[in-house]
């Protein structure tokens, strides 16, 4: 005789299986990450050749890193910003972060469009100015 309710194995009579919901979290929040674990694991996979497989962890290093580099620029960034006394990061406190960061600076070799150039004058042009004399000019 089979039991009843069940699909097979031991179960106890006495007692009515729980129908507990399992509290669904993704592997963002497993991980402690801002970052979509999972999208970049798609990505990883979709750029692979040979259709290589991709462990899960490659996809939650990738994302820890991505969000740390993205924290460390924001930070800079926003402190440019707070420098110069405006509430809105733009392009031009985002390529002052990264040039003024010596280890970012060496990260990121692309043209930020849109971020200008580091303010630079050269030692030799300040001091020529302040070397010459004007020649007096006597009573004529």
């Amino acid at each position: 005789m089979p039991p009843k309710g069940g699909k097979g194995g031991k179960s106890k009579v006495s007692e009515p299986p729980t129908t507990e919901a399992k509290v669904f979290q993704t592997r963002s929040a497993k991980a402690g990450l801002q970052f979509p674990v999972g999208r970049i694991h798609r990505y990883l996979k979709q750029r692979t050749q040979n259709n290589l497989r991709i462990g899960a962890k490659a996809a939650v290093y990738t994302s820890a890193i991505l969000e740390y580099l993205t924290a460390e620029v924001l930070e800079l960034a926003g402190n440019a910003s707070k420098d110069l006394r405006v509430k809105r990061i733009t392009p031009r406190h985002l390529q002052l972060a990264i040039r003024g960061d010596e280890e970012l600076d060496t990260l990121v070799r692309a043209t930020i469009a849109g971020g200008g150039v580091l303010p630079f004058i050269h030692k030799s042009l300040t001091a020529g100015k302040a070397g010459i004399k004007k020649p007096e000019v006597g009573p004529a």
